[in-house]
């Protein structure tokens, strides 16, 4: 997608602080952090939201979720992590390029996910 900003920033024409990469996906840090250490998974290819990604990614999403959490907990010393994502405008997706926020988590640091 020639005007899509994470397509952007994995072809490197945009900077993000890289936090981990694999074959398929980056993480970064969020821009606009909802907790100390927000970021994002977003897989390399263009892909508008999870229903979009093959089933064959699946398990390297996965996978990176678990690493990105772990390093990410024990880089803010949180107790706990969040992995959300909103799929479509209705549902909050701002930027149609999919994408995984992990948000590291302590006790009474004001976020709320509760639903």
């Amino acid at each position: 997608m020639e005007n899509c900003i994470f397509c952007k920033i994995v072809k490197g024409e945009i900077p993000a602080e890289k936090i981990l990469e694999t074959e398929n996906f980056i993480a970064i840090r969020d821009v606009n952090p909802k907790t100390e250490g927000h970021s994002l998974i977003i897989p390399k290819e263009h892909y508008k939201n999870l229903l979009d990604i093959p089933a064959y990614l699946n398990k390297e999403l996965l996978e990176t979720a678990k690493n990105v959490s772990l390093k990410l907990m024990e880089e803010t010393s949180s107790e706990g992590f969040n992995l959300m994502m909103n799929n479509n405008p209705v549902a909050g997706q701002v930027v149609m390029h999919a994408h995984l926020h992990v948000l590291p988590r302590k006790e009474g640091d004001g976020f709320n996910t509760r639903v």
